[in-house]
């Protein structure tokens, strides 16, 4: 751990190097403070919800409202955490390139050199993985304390850049068996803490 101001902080999780504005897939996971089971209980290998697990369902499925340039794939809501693929696909990031003979053809913008990033390097912080997860997180939090006032959040989330269909598969196919995981799932709060 660095310090900053004097007092010691954590190091970021997210990548130096990378752009989390940039059009990719992602595969994310936010918890609740201490895993908390706030969202319901896995009843025969199905999660079922409970008024607060309902609201995460609901703000989750409303992120393209909010942020029209995200495409929501497999998600599941756990007990104390939930797992999602979000795919961020601004259409200012593709460049057309116009045929005489053939449909226009599509690519992606190349990715931004390799270099340490300085302060908001990256354009628009409203268009990032971060600001889509905080918004979401804020939607819940807000309508889910009148309902219980003791419901938080954990601070950070983890999230893994999606590089090729293979990984998108395996990920999504553990989203989908989740429930069916969950006595053995290291989020469970009867697991030992070591394994947390």
């Amino acid at each position: 751990m660095s310090k900053f101001k004097n007092k010691y902080r954590v190091e970021s999780t997210r990548k130096s190097d990378w752009d989390y504005g940039l059009n990719a897939f992602y595969f994310i996971t936010i918890c609740t403070k201490n895993r908390v089971c706030f969202f319901g209980d896995v009843r025969e290998g199905g999660m079922q919800l409970s008024e607060i697990g309902k609201l995460a369902e609901k703000y989750w499925l409303e992120i393209p409202q909010h942020f029209p340039f995200t495409v929501l794939h497999n998600h599941i809501i756990m007990p104390n955490h939930v797992h999602g693929i979000i795919e961020i696909a601004k259409r200012d990031d593709v460049v057309v390139v116009e045929t005489q003979n053939f449909a226009s053809l599509q690519y992606p913008t190349p990715p931004l050199p390799s270099t340490p990033p300085s302060k908001n390097q990256f354009g628009p912080q409203s268009q990032n993985l971060a600001s889509i997860v905080r918004g979401f997180k804020i939607g819940v939090t807000k309508n889910a304390r009148p309902i219980n006032p003791e419901f938080e959040w954990q601070a950070r989330y983890h999230d893994h850049i999606i590089r090729n269909d293979t990984s998108f598969q395996r990920i999504s196919h553990y989203i989908i068996n989740n429930p069916s995981q969950w006595t053995e799932d290291r989020f469970h709060p009867n697991k030992p803490k070591a394994d947390k």
